[in-house]
């Protein structure tokens, strides 16, 4: 990874934990918590935790609740739809870490609550 002086984190990663009592569809109900606490571990196992590399952070809606669960990723924007694991295990190992985008988990524009 290279060094961002403009940002203290390289890349930023926020999943939406999301839980709504009225029982309308939101990420928590799609296993989102096991997806945050996936990268995170995965990305403290590769070394890509900490200032000038990459931070795993917790969010509220995101409101794209229609394609969740639901992650993005900044300073690019690149909203993801994850379904198990290995998608997160992906955007880890591709995105966070080589900066590829999985183009196969991209949350497709049009998608909102």
């Amino acid at each position: 990874m290279s060094e961002n002086r403009s940002s203290y984190y390289e890349r930023h990663i926020f999943f939406c934990l999301n839980q709504r009592d009225s029982g309308e569809n939101c990420c928590a109900q799609h296993k989102a918590q096991a997806a945050f606490d996936r990268c995170k571990s995965q990305s403290k196992a590769l070394g890509l935790l900490g200032p000038g590399k990459v931070r795993v952070n917790k969010a509220g809606c995101l409101d794209r609740c229609a394609g969740g669960p639901i992650a993005v990723v900044y300073p690019e924007a690149v909203w993801y739809s994850y379904v198990d694991e290995q998608d997160i295990d992906e955007i880890v190992q591709s995105h966070l870490r080589d900066g590829v985008v999985v183009e196969r988990l991209r949350t497709p524009p049009e998608v909102g609550r």
